[in-house]
């Protein structure tokens, strides 16, 4: 497969994404049980990898919680947390524990994944969790994360392959875009090769999360910032005749008495190839913004 850009009807309008997740950084830790839960599978996985970085960026930090459990782990390390929405960083900041608030350096950048303010060869990791789901162009995204790696740095990810949310795919097949089309692994592997990792390790688990119905389903994905953000998505404000048609195609899934809600999670980590050419032309070194 060629280059993986999200193409037509799914390409994501990233001020939307902005949007949705600025307004969703005060209901986000409350909802994200599954994001919690990646996150602690992740940092298991970083146990068995021999590493002691002394740069580490956080790509899609949310409200900050994978940066503390970095520095944490790699105490000696500097942690930077990047964010494409500024309320999450902003959350972030007011997580951060008391003393490391007053006395460490703030290091947060407000930007997108594919186009990274970073300089050239800086970092020794990039973790992200659960972020890349939103990126038009993954083959992009990976070339600005294995320009800002130094040669033997770690990426480690994880992101939703094509069965997140099935059963809403489902519900919701009116001819408008209701859910974002997710990458499957192998292809995620492809991009990787073609961006120059090397020994790219991938593997998917399923979660299911289960609803009473689907408005709390809706609610759960509005409170993580989780909102459709494509360009095929109706831009008229949905009546309650489609919610009503949402919730009886759903009950199709309906076992034990709860609605299902599938996630395909693919981990995923890879190392910088020592012979990897630096890419890009003029890019500006480590901006750090803090907030008082």
């Amino acid at each position: 497969m060629s280059d993986l850009k999200v193409q037509d009807n799914y390409y994501l309008d990233k001020a939307r994404v902005r949007a949705s997740f600025n307004r969703a950084a005060k209901t986000y830790d409350a909802a994200a049980i599954l994001q919690k839960l990646i996150r602690t599978e992740m940092l298991s996985r970083l146990d068995l990898v021999k590493i002691k970085p002394q740069m580490i960026l956080d790509a899609g930090c949310g409200t900050g919680h994978g940066s503390f459990a970095l520095q944490k782990k790699f105490d000696r390390a500097q942690v930077v947390s990047l964010d494409i929405a500024l309320g999450m960083l902003q959350k972030t900041h007011q997580q951060q524990p008391l003393l490391s608030r007053f006395f460490k350096q703030k290091n947060l950048i407000c930007a997108d994944i594919e186009d990274l303010p970073i300089a050239n060869s800086s970092l020794d990791m990039v973790w992200s969790n659960l972020a890349l789901q939103w990126c038009n162009d993954l083959d992009g995204a990976f070339n600005q994360i294995a320009r800002v790696l130094q040669p033997n740095g770690l990426l480690m990810f994880s992101t939703f392959g094509p069965d997140t949310l099935k059963e809403l795919r489902t519900a919701t097949n009116n001819g408008n875009t209701h859910v974002s089309r997710f990458i499957d692994m192998h292809d995620i592997g492809d991009a990787l090769t073609r961006v120059g990792f090397s020994s790219p390790v991938l593997d998917v688990e399923h979660y299911t999360l289960t609803y009473d119905d689907v408005k709390a389903l809706m609610r759960d994905l509005k409170a993580i910032g989780a909102q459709n953000a494509t360009e095929g998505r109706a831009r008229v404000l949905q009546g309650r005749g489609f919610l009503q048609k949402l919730a009886q195609n759903y009950e199709q899934f309906r076992a034990d008495g709860k609605l299902p809600a599938t996630f395909e999670v693919v981990y995923g980590h890879a190392w910088k190839s020592e012979a990897k050419q630096d890419l890009g032309i003029g890019v500006s070194p480590i901006t750090f913004k803090t907030y008082k």
